[in-house]
């Protein structure tokens, strides 16, 4: 049963994002958030048929210049991202920079009605799963007039925010878009992709939330043995500043050396050097694959 597997998995997810002191979020959940911001992104592309993937949304997050404007699918990126920023409500100012992210046009009458379509299903729904089909649901509803595309990702980014206002996390956390292009999701005439207004649509959510917490479990127990392992190495940095750049590295999917020295206060140089102590020391590695450019990581 899909709402069996998927309410099993939130649970134990759910146990993982509460395994912080005194049942607060752990250490890691900052990286967790991008890393699986990341993973949204890249399967967002894909129904998009965007060539980017997960390194690329990397450069273009961490190596491109302060205000420089982002591709369609950086803006993906940066939407997911948002998740690990700050907490986020179905209001009027939260559903407007989600729809300029996604550059849809929406006109203000449009927008009040869409926050009041998000706000009321809500409080009906039985389940964190009944929330988040239907106010999905709602958001395509009321984004009929918009490219199918950009409604159908608006409401995925929606039924995670659902998820995590009613199972009162912290700030949601990336998941059904994860793995919402999934094979065994493809259940449709032709293989074709499941939407939100599809009928079956509540099976789909459960099953791709089972499947999204499956492999974000997964992922948070590999952060958590990671972040440990940095941790324990800490005490024996030197350099001036370096517990600044591993609350860096605790709280994003990776850093770059010019973005850490600007944090610490330590010289570009002396950034560098701290990576490479860390790194020797087992606890971060460096992601990029680069002599140059390089981001490190978890």
């Amino acid at each position: 049963d899909a709402a069996f597997h998927a309410g099993a998995g939130l649970a134990l997810f759910d146990q993982l994002l509460r395994s912080g002191e005194d049942g607060a979020e752990p250490v890691f959940a900052g990286v967790l958030r991008r890393r699986l911001a990341l993973q949204a992104a890249a399967h967002c592309a894909r129904l998009a048929r965007l060539r980017e993937d997960e390194a690329g949304f990397r450069d273009a997050a961490h190596l491109a210049p302060e205000g420089a404007a982002a591709s369609p699918a950086g803006r993906l990126h940066r939407l997911f991202r948002q998740f690990g920023e700050r907490p986020l409500r179905s209001d009027r100012e939260t559903l407007f920079g989600v729809a300029e992210q996604l550059g849809l046009r929406v006109e203000a009458g449009t927008l009040t009605r869409l926050v009041g379509a998000l706000q009321d299903p809500a409080p009906k729904a039985s389940s964190p799963l009944a929330a988040a089909a239907s106010m999905s649901c709602a958001a395509m509803v009321a984004l009929a007039e918009a490219a199918p595309l950009d409604a159908d990702i608006f409401a995925l980014w929606h039924a995670d925010l659902a998820l995590a206002q009613r199972l009162g996390w912290t700030a949601p956390v990336p998941l059904i878009a994860t793995r919402i292009d999934h094979p065994a999701l493809r259940t449709g005439p032709n293989g074709q992709r499941p939407r939100p207004n599809d009928p079956e649509w509540p099976e789909t959510i459960a099953r791709a939330t089972a499947l999204a917490c499956q492999n974000a479990t997964v992922l948070g127990a590999d952060l958590s043995r990671r972040a440990e392992r940095l941790m324990q190495a800490a005490p024996k940095l030197r350099a001036k500043g370096a517990a600044r750049v591993v609350d860096l590295l605790l709280s994003d999917d990776c850093v770059t050396p010019t973005r850490a020295a600007k944090h610490s206060g330590l010289s570009d140089r002396a950034a560098r050097r701290l990576f490479d102590r860390l790194i020797e020391l087992g606890a971060v590695r460096e992601l990029s694959g680069r002599a140059n450019f390089r981001l490190y990581g978890l």
